[in-house]
C-alpha cells in the first residue's frame, strides 16, 4: 500500500514546527525518524495527516553533559547512541539496549525521541527511560515543561505528550562510581519484538526495574526490586510475576510471559552479582 497523506511541511526550527502544526488545523503528525509513522501510513492506519518534518533541526541533535545529567536530543539516533562515549561513559544502559532494536536500517534512521514518543511497550527505550528514572523534555504552544519517565508513559501507545507538543530531549542522572546497568530480552528471533524483556540499575544498594513486552506500558516492577534491594533474588522472581500485566498474543499466552520474566530476572542478576 501507499502512505496517503495531506501534506508535508519540512520545519526550520522548534518554533516553526509549531507554527506549521497549529495551521494544520488538527491534522497534523510531525515525523522524525520515521521508522513507525510512514509504516502506519503504508498501512493505511493513519491517513490525512499534515506531515510536519522536524529531522533538520539541529537543536534537537546530540548529546550533551548539564551538571549531573546526560542530556541527549530526541533526533539522535538509535546507531548514535550505540557509538556515543558520553552514553557510553555515563549512561551505559543506554549503549547496550540500542544493539537489541531491530535491525541495521533501522538503528540507522529511527530516533530516541521517536521511539519514546510511539511508546511502543515492547520497545527497549522506554522501560531503560523509567529504570533509568529520566526526564522528559518537551515544548509545545504553551512553552516548556518536564515529564518524568514514570508519568509519561500512559497506556498502549500512549504518553502524557500532548499532541502539538514536541519531545525534544531525554535527561538522565549520569552513573554514579559502582553503579551497574544491565538489560536482557528474550526474542523469537533476532531483531524481534521482545517476547519479555527487563532493564536494570543498580545504584548503591537500590534497584530500580523497567519491564518492556510485559504489559500495555514500560513498567517498574516495585515488588521484585524490594526483593533485590534486600539481595533475595528467589523472592524478586516470584514478585516479578505480579509487577507485570502482559497480553496473550499468537506469540506467547500471558502466562508464559510471566515465566519469561522471571527467567529474565534471574540470569540478570547472575550478571549484576547479586546475592540469592
Amino acid at each position: 500500500m501507499k502512505a496517503s497523506i495531506g501534506g508535508y511541511a519540512r520545519a526550520r526550527s522548534i518554533e516553526h514546527a509549531l507554527s506549521l502544526f497549529a495551521e494544520a488545523d488538527g491534522a497534523g503528525r510531525y515525523l522524525a525518524g520515521g521508522q513507525s509513522l510512514v509504516a502506519a501510513l503504508n498501512l493505511g492506519a493513519s491517513a490525512g495527516d499534515m506531515l510536519v518534518d522536524i529531522s533538520g533541526i539541529e537543536a534537537l541533535r546530540g548529546v550533551r553533559i548539564e551538571g549531573d545529567r546526560l542530556v541527549i536530543g530526541a533526533l539522535t539516533r538509535h546507531s548514535e547512541i550505540e557509538r556515543n562515549d558520553l552514553v557510553a561513559r555515563h549512561v551505559p544502559l543506554l549503549a547496550k539496549a540500542a544493539p537489541l532494536i531491530a535491525h541495521d536500517a533501522i538503528r540507522n534512521r529511527g530516533t530516541i525521541g521517536g521511539s519514546l514518543s510511539h511508546a511502543d511497550p515492547a520497545a527497549e527505550y522506554p522501560a531503560c527511560a523509567v529504570a533509568l528514572d529520566a526526564i522528559f523534555n518537551l515544548e509545545g504552544p504553551n512553552g516548556r515543561r518536564d515529564v518524568a519517565a514514570s508519568e509519561f508513559f500512559k497506556g498502549l501507545f500512549e504518553t502524557d505528550r500532548a499532541e502539538d507538543e514536541i519531545l525534544t530531549a531525554v535527561s538522565v542522572p549520569v552513573a554514579q562510581a559502582g553503579e551497574r546497568h544491565a538489560i536482557l530480552e528474550l526474542t523469537r528471533r533476532s531483531g524481534d519484538y521482545a517476547l519479555a524483556g527487563l532493564a536494570i540499575v543498580v545504584r548503591g544498594d537500590r534497584h530500580r526495574i523497567g519491564a518492556f513486552g510485559l504489559g500495555d506500558r514500560p513498567l517498574l516492577c516495585e515488588g521484585a526490586m524490594a526483593a533485590l534491594d534486600r539481595g533475595d533474588v528467589d523472592a524478586a522472581a516470584t514478585a516479578i510475576a505480579d509487577d507485570v500485566d502482559p497480553m496473550s498474543d499468537i506469540q506467547a499466552s500471558a502466562d508464559y510471559r510471566r515465566h519469561l520474566a522471571g527467567v529474565v530476572l534471574r540470569r540478570l542478576a547472575a550478571e549484576l552479582g547479586v546475592a540469592r
